[in-house]
């Protein structure tokens, strides 16, 4: 099992995120450990609030005060609500936060089922918990869960694959032809995109851009792709090669089955109204493209914007590392298409779009009126990061296979301590 564990000043954004899920029927809650209960059973984003609010209040001087963490067991895994409520439990008792409230929602919304827990780390005096050695207690805290509970341990061998597999191609660092192929033999097993813009799209985060093209053959007319690698500016950064080279998987043919099957796959899937909801949001809180690119980023969302040479916006997909699919900006919605994000950066029209509404009970024992005003929620980013010089945030780490149930920053770590004592043992 693995424990991502993210830390923010935004308490709203965390609880909205997660209880957007359960308003589009991909969630529940679990648990609510300490926190007022509701006469219905059920929550408003406000009501959970209402519960770390003495905690916020009498915060002293801790910036990032909430907690966002997640609990991913292997995929193989079997585990009961049950389980996931006494496993939830378990974690934050050794992590020191067993007396913080805190609330546990199951995410539904992908085959491999898993946990979030939201809490803030200040207690009722505002002061805030040592996290000292976080990241070896929590590896320590999952391992103990792993064996208690009988759950696949996450440090097996037959899960570990090698991460070059999941690197942006570095043109300067040599055998491109190598780095190309690690990104486009894998790409299809992880994630769904209907069209080559897409796909393409989907490839810009790895330096790479495809190209279709046409040729005679022995008098017939006959299809073909090629592989280019770019500089971090988009750019071409040296000369292409022909997708024959990569395998069947990166050829036309087969590309054109996965766009086919994604499709299909795509229909039935909540991903579609999940995501139109969290860029709706991002679009109406923002006044500009970075902005607007950065409070996604957090979300494991990336943008992709295609302009021309008279700088209009002509194509914009948005790429979801969560549900790992691919999305057209007008395949998502008619509302966000290229022509809305280029009247509103370019021509500074702001569009008049319905922002999605998260229910909000009312009960006789809760009063709203007394909480701040709900801000755009923000997601923390629990995929690994790479920032740029721009400050956009490219979540690669969204690529990681958390299907294999591999945890690489935790895995590295591992091996960190490993080297040190075999350096002891050596002196």
């Amino acid at each position: 099992m693995i424990a991502k564990i993210g830390r923010s000043g935004n308490l709203y954004g965390a609880l909205a995120y997660n209880q957007l899920k359960v308003e589009n029927e991909n969630g529940q809650i679990l648990l609510a450990n300490k926190m007022i209960e509701t006469a219905n059973g059920h929550y408003s984003v406000a009501q959970l609030a209402q519960s770390f609010a003495p905690y916020l209040i009498a915060n002293r001087n801790t910036e990032k005060h909430t907690l966002h963490i997640s609990l991913n067991p292997d995929p193989k895994d079997k585990v009961s609500d049950d389980k996931f409520r006494e496993m939830a439990e378990e974690y934050m008792r050794e992590m020191g936060y067993g007396e913080q409230p805190f609330v546990v929602f199951k995410h539904t919304d992908i085959d491999r089922s898993h946990i979030h827990i939201v809490s803030v780390c200040v207690d009722e005096e505002g002061k805030k918990i040592s996290d000292k050695f976080e990241k070896m207690r929590s590896m320590n805290v999952c391992r103990e869960l792993e064996r208690k509970h009988g759950l696949i341990p996450a440090t097996d061998k037959e899960h570990k694959q090698n991460d070059k597999v999941f690197l942006p191609v570095d043109y300067r660092a040599g055998d491109v032809k190598s780095q190309i192929a690690s990104v486009v033999r894998h790409l299809p097993n992880y994630y769904q995109y209907q069209t080559l813009g897409e796909y393409n799209a989907l490839l810009s985060l790895f330096n790479v851009t495809t190209e279709k093209v046409e040729g005679e053959l022995q008098g017939k007319m006959k299809q073909g792709l090629l592989y280019i690698p770019l500089n971090e500016k988009g750019e071409r950064a040296g000369h292409p090669f022909k997708a024959s080279l990569f395998g069947k998987n990166a050829g036309l043919p087969t590309l054109e089955l996965h766009f086919s099957k994604s499709k299909e796959a795509l229909k039935a899937n909540p991903t579609q109204k999940t995501l139109q909801s969290a860029v709706t949001i991002a679009l109406k809180s923002t006044s500009d493209e970075q902005a607007f690119k950065k409070q996604l980023g957090e979300q494991g969302i990336n943008v992709v914007v295609r302009r021309n040479e008279a700088g209009r916006i002509y194509g914009i997909t948005f790429i979801d590392h969560n549900s790992k699919s691919v999305w057209k900006g007008s395949r998502l919605s008619k509302e966000l298409s290229a022509n809305t994000f280029n009247d509103y950066w370019n021509n500074n029209i702001k569009p008049d779009i319905k922002e999605p509404a998260i229910q909000k009970p009312k009960i006789s024992t809760s009063d709203d009126a007394d909480l701040p005003a709900e801000q755009p929620h923000h997601l923390f980013d629990f995929l690994t990061t790479h920032k740029h010089e721009d400050g956009l945030i490219e979540a690669l780490g969204g690529l990681l296979p958390e299907a294999q149930g591999e945890d690489y920053e935790e895995q590295d770590f591992t091996n960190k301590m490993k080297k040190k004592r075999k350096r002891k043992r050596g002196h």
